[in-house]
């Protein structure tokens, strides 16, 4: 029961110590396409402890699957792990966890439908306001709109978003073309590519998923919070290496007059004077030496935990 034990106490340190740590970091806005690698790793990290749990705490409740679960292994490993003789200690865990299983698995399938259907039906209502051409006379343009669609909607207020999954599509209102310079709107555009082609949507989804299926689980709300900050800079980040942290301030700043969002994402979710000063400071990046180090480091949480379920068998060994 030794791993068993391990395993809860570390997701337990993970999912309390670590997100107060990170959500301190000052390097993260520097880098926050590392700093959304570190709070998937993270999560990952604290996943794989439930996810190894369950399966020791199974494996003491039903001596059938231990047997199976340890039919290959070399002699000694099997009673190593100490699980003969806790079958109440592994039915009551195994319960526990796989209750947290199973309602993980219902939030994240209620959100993906709900984000689908919102999907969808902003699809249709853009489809409605902004038709597609005749195959005819958009035939041409083919191989352009499988990659991505750009539709200008008749609006006096300038705005921009993105429509991500199947047939994306990049939305400009006649207002923000007439707003915006040319090399401005390059930048917005360039910031909603950039959700669209690293698949924010998903990364959204499952934060917001775990988030509503453990409300009172402090690592998950951290990382939903954390998740819809840091997904705003990487595009900032990305616009502003294509086209200058100058432009994309001004395009963030002329697009938000009023509204304090840049994008489509909801109000509150990143405020845009921070992201305007974090653009015009011009912090500089950290050093490649830091930020391999930082990787390293979220690498060796879900590797932690993995070496520590099997931790015992290897001991077995020798």
């Amino acid at each position: 029961m030794t791993a068993l034990l391990g395993l809860l106490l570390l997701g337990l340190l993970l999912s309390t110590v670590a997100p107060r740590l990170l959500a301190r970091a000052r390097w993260v806005e520097r880098e926050p396409v590392l700093g959304l690698l570190v709070w998937q790793c993270l999560v990952v990290a604290v996943l794989l402890c439930c996810a190894l749990s369950l399966l020791l705490a199974t494996s003491a409740a039903l001596p059938e699957l231990r047997v199976l679960l340890f039919s290959g292994a070399p002699h000694g490993v099997e009673a190593a792990y100490g699980l003969q003789g806790a079958e109440g200690w592994g039915r009551l865990c195994a319960a526990l966890l796989a209750a947290g299983g199973l309602q993980t698995l219902l939030a994240l399938t209620r959100e993906v439908r709900s984000a689908r259907a919102l999907r969808d039906h902003r699809h249709a209502e853009l489809a409605h306001r902004a038709p597609e051409l005749p195959a005819s006379i958009a035939s041409w343009r083919k191989r352009r709109r499988r990659r991505e669609r750009l539709v200008v909607l008749e609006n006096v207020r300038p705005e921009a978003w993105s429509l991500p999954g199947h047939g994306s599509r990049l939305v400009v209102t006649t207002g923000a073309l007439q707003q915006l310079t040319d090399r401005e709107l390059a930048a917005v555009l360039s910031h909603e590519r950039g959700h669209v082609r690293a698949r924010h949507h998903w990364l959204s989804q499952c934060a917001q998923a775990l988030a509503t299926g453990f409300p009172g689980v402090g690592v998950f709300s951290a990382f939903r919070d954390q998740v819809g900050e840091l997904v705003e800079l990487a595009a900032d980040d990305r616009a502003a290496r294509r086209h200058g942290r100058t432009t994309t301030a001004l395009a963030l700043a002329e697009l938000n007059l009023g509204r304090g969002v840049f994008g489509a994402c909801p109000p509150g979710l990143a405020q845009s004077p921070r992201r305007v000063d974090r653009l015009l400071a011009e912090q500089p990046r950290l050093s490649v030496r830091r930020r391999l180090h930082l990787t390293v480091a979220a690498l060796a949480a879900p590797a932690s935990v993995l070496l520590l379920a099997a931790a015992p068998g290897i001991a077995a060994l020798f």
